[in-house]
């Protein structure tokens, strides 16, 4: 969630929405992760090897936490054991990653991080990818999006991908990429209506949040987190890019197919459990 330059909660989308993430924990309970960013724009990551609905912590940080910029992650684990370090989101040279998705041939990557597999301090396919696009984007004098593209456009040519749909933030924009149309990703902008956060569930509850009312709001996840009509999945290889004033611009960025595409079947027993689980993922109504 980015909320522009102003500092605002996000207790709705990650407790109260009809599919909140501590929801969907009950789906993907591998690991809790929220990332934030303070006044002074240093990231902070907190997280825990254990489902969001257990985590008390997670709930009293939902709550409590202001920050124009949010990250939150719930896991379920495709690479790595159930650990803090292989807990999303990461963080590096002050930018904050989570990561949906699947790459193989894992000792290919190591080998082209070369030093800078020293940014890695987990065992995820998605701390080493963070990696890559940590290193393209200084090699691209700081600029994300072109580090981002240097960095993807290595991995769809060399490395089997079933997905990498992953969000990147840092304490001046937030950028998100959906690729290929393995899992869906979506994009909500919110604009200040002075209408409360107030949405109904599939399970007949309803939810009134006054926090947002009267702001711009833009959201992305993987899954749509209320019935706001407004939702829009982005295309494969589409990049959102929204920055500090909440200006979201859009660009495919990756126009063909990985050059070794995994299928599901492919994939191994664990990794084939939790990516099934997230193409089949139901969406409130």
């Amino acid at each position: 969630m980015s909320a522009g330059s102003e500092p605002a909660r996000a207790t709705f989308w990650l407790l109260d929405a009809p599919d909140s993430l501590s929801v969907q924990s009950h789906r993907e309970p591998d690991g809790t992760g929220l990332g934030w960013f303070d006044s002074e724009h240093a990231p902070h990551v907190s997280k825990q090897a254990i489902a969001a609905f257990e985590d008390r912590e997670f709930a009293r940080e939902a709550r409590e936490l202001s920050s124009p910029t949010f990250l939150a992650h719930v896991r379920f684990a495709t690479t790595g054991a159930l650990s803090l370090r292989n807990t999303h989101p990461f963080e590096q040279r002050g930018r904050l990653f989570a990561h949906n998705g699947v790459l193989e041939d894992l000792p290919a990557l190591d080998a082209h991080l070369g030093a800078d597999r020293s940014l890695v301090q987990g065992d995820t396919d998605s701390e080493r990818l963070f990696a890559l696009i940590t290193r393209e984007i200084a090699a691209h004098d700081g600029h994300v999006a072109q580090g981002i593209e240097a960095a993807c456009s290595w991995v769809t040519a060399n490395l089997p991908v079933f997905a990498i749909n992953f969000l990147l933030a840092s304490a001046d924009g937030l950028w998100a990429l959906r690729y290929p149309d393995t899992h869906p990703l979506y994009l909500l902008e919110r604009a200040p209506s002075g209408d409360p956060l107030d949405h109904a569930s599939s399970l007949g509850s309803r939810v009134h949040c006054a926090e947002g009312a009267g702001r711009r709001l833009v959201v992305l996840a993987s899954e749509r987190m209320d019935s706001d009509p407004n939702w829009r999945a982005l295309d494969s290889g589409e990049l959102v890019h929204v920055s500090h004033s909440l200006d979201v611009s859009r660009r495919v960025l990756l126009s063909e197919p990985p050059a070794h595409p995994l299928t599901l079947a492919e994939l191994g027993p664990t990794a084939r459990a939790s990516q099934a689980h997230a193409r089949g993922a139901p969406a409130p109504e």
